[in-house]
């Protein structure tokens, strides 16, 4: 049922889907060193132990997109997936100071994901919205300059992200860039409460003024939390392979899990399933619902309000669609009963 259900993927770093064939073939296509001898060579890398290794890791790989193509090509593999797996829309994060600290243009990559989200919609029936995502290891400052370059290029992004490392980078730190987003009438995301405290959601509820909340699965120690996110019915981004292989709660991951998903009154939180960055973390969207689905043994009903509360908390998706696909999740769930 999980790979025939229509559904929106929330919470995708398209840098994170980097398949290590393709890293080597920009690398050789630009005239780079490979970043890894083999494919074998970049799958066994692919073991790291927490987020600050993975983000090495993930920084090192990004130095092969250079040129439009390349933002093109990466974008249309991951498109093509959706297609496969029945995810009818995705918002999709880029992070462009990566880029830029490479010596690549904002335009350069802005350009080569456009092209990208036009040839799927084409090609593939897939819709696909942008979020520009704001690098919270770096300062302010330098997001407030990132800004002045992206701006005037606002009707392409659904809204504003913050990601990257947590610890040591609260979300105060980005008060004045995310104002800014909000004045220029752009929504707001923000990753919260994976690595970092649940505090940490809270901030971004209160300071940052986020439409969603990325991760959020630390919301569980914090009762009062969990009682507002079910009854504002804030959508969280929930990414369980990442969790997973990132050791969050390790050894507990389930029960928390658990905590989050099955546990909070009626209606339940908003919450949806995503694959975060699915090259680095074994799984794209359809193998993260199975993981779930197993790890909390899920039945039909469930992943059919995990794929409604995809169209729910999307950015891209009107009142009158939401409806339809919603009523469309349920004819399909009688099916399988």
């Amino acid at each position: 049922f999980a790979a025939v259900v229509p559904k929106v993927e929330l919470h995708l770093h398209i840098e994170g889907t980097l398949e290590p064939e393709l890293m080597l073939q920009l690398a050789e296509r630009n005239g780079l060193p490979a970043p890894f001898e083999s494919v074998a060579a970049a799958r066994a890398a692919y073991n790291f132990e927490n987020l600050q290794s993975f983000l090495d890791l993930y920084y090192a790989g990004c130095a092969v997109l250079c040129k439009e193509q390349d933002f093109t090509d990466l974008a249309m593999a991951y498109l093509k997936k959706c297609a496969e797996e029945n995810v009818t829309h995705t918002e999709i994060m880029f992070d462009p100071q990566t880029h830029m600290a490479n010596g690549v243009s904002f335009k350069t990559v802005l350009n080569g994901l456009l092209e990208a989200v036009e040839s799927a919609r084409k090609e593939y029936g897939v819709e696909a919205g942008l979020i520009m995502s704001i690098l919270r290891h770096l300062p302010e400052s330098e997001a407030h300059e990132l800004m002045d370059v992206a701006l005037p290029f606002k009707e392409h992004f659904v809204a504003i992200g913050l990601d990257s490392s947590e610890l040591g980078h609260p979300p105060e730190k980005f008060q004045s860039v995310m104002a800014r987003a909000r004045k220029a009438g752009l929504r707001i995301v923000a990753h919260a409460g994976e690595e970092g405290p649940s505090q940490f959601v809270w901030d971004v509820l209160d300071m940052l003024q986020v439409s969603r909340v990325d991760h959020g699965i630390r919301s569980v120690e914090d009762p009062k939390l969990m009682a507002l996110l079910n009854d504002k019915q804030v959508p969280l981004t929930v990414c369980p392979l990442s969790n997973l292989k990132l050791k969050v709660y390790d050894g507990e991951l389930e029960s928390r899990l658990r905590q989050l998903f099955l546990e909070p009154p009626p209606p339940g939180l908003c919450c949806t399933i995503n694959s975060d960055d699915p090259a680095y973390f074994g799984g794209y969207l359809v193998q993260n619902f199975v993981w779930l689905a197993d790890a909390l043994d899920l039945n039909v009903q469930h992943v059919a309000w995990l794929a409604k509360n995809s169209y729910t908390a999307s950015f891209l998706v009107g009142d009158k669609l939401r409806d339809s696909m919603h009523a469309r999740i349920d004819e399909l769930a009688k099916e399988y009963q």
